[in-house]
């Protein structure tokens, strides 16, 4: 089975060696036993479900929270061959009814599913009949309401597994502290897992915090600094926007992305800045999930992430080349508190909460009992002033509704548009007869797509059919609809603005059954979650990533060396720390040149490992640069 795992790792996926922990990952499917594995962001999770599912009969089901990760993988395994598709709100119910039948008939390898998909009646049913080799568990903190993500559908999982009993689950996550572990095992009730670990340390990552008043002023002198590709957190989108807009003036190329642009801007700003056409991209956090960019050198935060585990996996996203990389949290006092300020009102008193969803439900005009499933357009601003409800509260209340099970709020929604015939040959050929004008339409259709149109929904650009007919956009829209009145074709016209979908038929405000309890102790876990995140960015005296290890539970007392906690104990280390800097700085005053090989002869200082950190730590500072001979000269 090992040999088979390999040999589609290297066919499917263009690799010859597993990453670190991975082969022991695809082995515990192979061999049919559940697993926990905790790999870091960058650490290559998809591929651990991926390589087993291809190598067993059967489709492997993967559950994630992450629509946009969740299209990006469905359309690269696509890209390689591999029929993959997904469900997830915002989607009508014959397009998921299609997707459900090719998954029982169909070749189809790798159902994609949001947990709020698991327990309605039309995917149990369909679920039953599947033939399936693996359930894979994305993002499996979320099952957890001592995560950052909680989300109880999640919840749902451990329930559907009856009906595959024997079939192997894997649990994947990049970050878990160790009591999430447990209760991500608990809550799945995973049998005998084996648990792989890698760990949360990152030898090429240098974490350091400044505190700075001007942060625009210090990022700038920092990009400066360091060379290539960069990411920069800011926590609005209106600061996205007038950020990029400065580092342009200052001769840095950027653009900016947020979840309120349009999906196909969203697109290609992504595209110029992964091909390196633009060398930074500020974002929200809505940027950088599930973004195969190996070479970013920088992550930079302006503003603070909620809690630590967000800033590691943001963070993180810098240097999965294993090449040296920085990770730079800016920040100041007025942040710390502002931080602790959002943390208390993270989770609004349950009478704002009933509040927020009777508004809801009037602003869709919804009677209690309907609405199950059913997703709308939403502009969260329009909403609030139509009710007079506070924007930041009022997000926090939405997003507890979210956590509660209630509703979901995707702000970073775009699905292209979708067609299928849904009638056979010989009735679209009578629809041809019968409406001539529809006939040269019907035609441009089955020469563009052939008979896959006839299996499942794919994605169209109207503009583009449009051009090959010779029509505008406005009359090919209105053939297609009038196909779709005909009953011969379902069209599903293209949505980019963000989406709220209610999960549960619409209850009465008053009975909504909130958790109290669960609410209240998951408020005091978000000024917990705070509180770390302040108390990493105070604590100057324990290594970064030590600090980051701990708290999720990795006990090291190996010091990085690099971060600025590392770097600045060495600096005060000692007269010999600074003798040696001295020294070489001195040498290359002179004129002088050196390599590690020439360096005892020429500077008279032993190749010794103090001393090659001095001359990291001086690279690292901007003093010193190295040519690509392997000479060390001044940085003027």
């Amino acid at each position: 089975m090992q040999e088979k795992a390999y040999h589609i790792l290297q066919q499917f996926f263009g690799y010859s060696e597993f990453r670190p922990a991975q082969l022991g990952i695809v082995m515990s499917a192979l061999e049919g036993k559940d697993a926990l594995a905790l790999l870091p962001t960058g650490g290559g999770k998809s591929i651990c479900f991926q390589v087993p599912a291809l190598a067993m009969e059967g489709i492997c089901v993967v559950v994630s929270p992450l629509i946009a990760l969740m299209k990006d993988q469905v359309d690269n395994l696509r890209k390689r061959g591999v029929l993959a598709s997904a469900i997830y709100s915002g989607m009508s119910r014959r397009e998921i009814d299609t997707v459900l039948d090719n998954c029982i008939y169909g070749n189809y390898k790798f159902l994609y599913v949001s947990p709020e998909r698991l327990k309605s009646e039309l995917f149990i049913e369909r679920f039953k009949k599947m033939k399936v080799c693996l359930l894979a568990i994305d993002e499996a903190h979320c099952i957890s309401q001592w995560g950052y993500d909680f989300r109880p559908p999640y919840l749902e999982i451990a329930a559907i597994r009856q009906w595959h009993p024997q079939v192997p689950c894997m649990a994947l996550t990049a970050s878990a502290t160790p009591r999430v572990k447990q209760d991500i095992i608990d809550k799945l009730e995973l049998r005998q897992p084996q648990v792989f670990v890698r760990s949360f340390s990152r030898k090429n990552l240098s974490y350091t915090v400044r505190f700075a008043e001007n942060k625009l002023e210090q990022g700038i002198r920092i990009l400066q600094r360091v060379p290539g590709t960069a990411i920069i957190y800011a926590r609005n989108r209106k600061g996205t926007k007038e950020l990029a807009g400065l580092l342009n003036q200052a001769g840095i190329p950027a653009t900016f992305y947020h979840a309120g642009l349009p999906g196909e801007v969203r697109e290609s700003r992504q595209l110029e800045w992964k091909s390196n056409k633009i060398r930074v991209m500020v974002a929200t956090n809505a940027f950088g999930m599930g973004i195969d960019k190996p070479d970013v050198r920088l992550v930079l935060h302006l503003d603070l992430p909620e809690n630590l585990e967000n800033y590691y996996q943001e963070a993180g996203r810098a240097g999965r080349d294993e090449l040296k990389a920085y990770a730079v949290l800016l920040t100041n006092e007025q942040d710390l508190k502002t931080l602790r300020d959002r943390a208390e009102i993270a989770y609004p008193p349950i009478e704002y909460l009933r509040k927020v969803y009777q508004c809801l439900a009037n602003y869709y005009r919804m009677a209690v009992g309907s609405g199950l499933m059913v997703s709308f357009d939403f502009d969260l601003q329009d909403f609030c002033q139509t009710y007079s409800l506070d924007l930041l509260i009022t997000y926090n209340a939405l997003k507890v509704l979210q956590e509660e099970g209630f509703v979901e709020l995707n702000e970073s929604f775009f699905a292209p548009s979708k067609i299928k015939f849904v009638v056979n040959h010989g009735k679209l050929y009578e629809v041809q007869i019968a409406h001539a004008k529809l006939d040269p339409l019907i035609k441009v259709l089955l020469r563009t797509f052939g008979g896959e149109l006839f299996t499942e929904f794919l994605s169209i650009q109207e503009n583009k059919l449009a051009k090959a007919m010779q029509i505008s956009e406005t009359q090919l829209v209105q053939g297609l609809q009038q196909l779709d009145k005909l009953g011969v074709l379902a069209y599903e016209q293209r949505k980019d603005k963000p989406q709220v979908t209610f999960l549960t038929e619409r209850f009465d405000a008053g009975k909504l059954p909130l958790q109290s309890k669960r609410i209240a102790e998951r408020r005091e876990n978000a000024v917990e979650k705070a509180d770390s995140m302040i108390s990493y960015v105070r604590n100057a005296q324990v290594c970064r990533a030590n600090q980051i290890s701990h708290y999720f539970g990795e006990v090291s007392d190996h010091q990085c060396g690099i971060c600025d906690v590392c770097i600045q104990q060495k600096k005060q280390g000692g007269a010999h720390y600074v003798k040696v800097k001295s020294k070489i700085i001195q040498t290359l005053q002179e004129g002088k040149r050196f390599s590690m090989h020439t360096l005892e002869e020429v500077t008279g200082l032993k190749k010794e490992q103090e001393t090659i950190e001095v001359l990291r730590d001086l690279s690292d500072e901007g003093l010193i640069v190295e040519e690509p001979s392997g000479e060390y000269k001044l940085n003027k």
